[in-house]
């Protein structure tokens, strides 16, 4: 899956809140300041050829709607950022989040009962 940019990101989180919507709607959606009409209707268009959002025309106008769910971007983000960043090593993850106290021994814990849960799932 190809990454986006941080303003496709941010034109995607709001898709992937509204489900759907014209250029319009999803310009009223983004905080301020609001991007320039034709700016936005770029970036959108952007995102259909990348594969991401699909439309249904209604005439002249368009509603868009992800063709992406968020959980598939982000399971392909992670998994980029793991290997690109931290050698695909999701230990050097977890640790670099411990060393910038991001994550606590009660956050560890939980991570350890999710990991045993996991496992008997199995």
């Amino acid at each position: 899956m190809k990454r986006l940019t941080r303003k496709e990101e941010d034109a995607m989180k709001i898709l992937w809140m509204a489900g759907k919507g014209f250029v319009k709607d999803l310009i009223d959606l983004q905080p301020d300041p609001k991007p320039h009409y034709n700016t936005f209707s770029t970036l959108i268009r952007g995102l259909e050829d990348k594969g991401f959002i699909g439309h249904k025309a209604y005439g002249k106008n368009h509603e868009y709607f992800p063709l992406v769910t968020k959980e598939a971007y982000r399971k392909s983000f992670m998994k980029n950022a793991v290997t690109d960043y931290f050698e695909s090593s999701y230990r050097d993850v977890v640790s670099f989040f411990v060393e910038e106290k991001r994550l606590n021994s009660s956050d560890l814990k939980e991570i350890i009962k999710l990991i045993k849960k996991g496992k008997k799932n199995e």
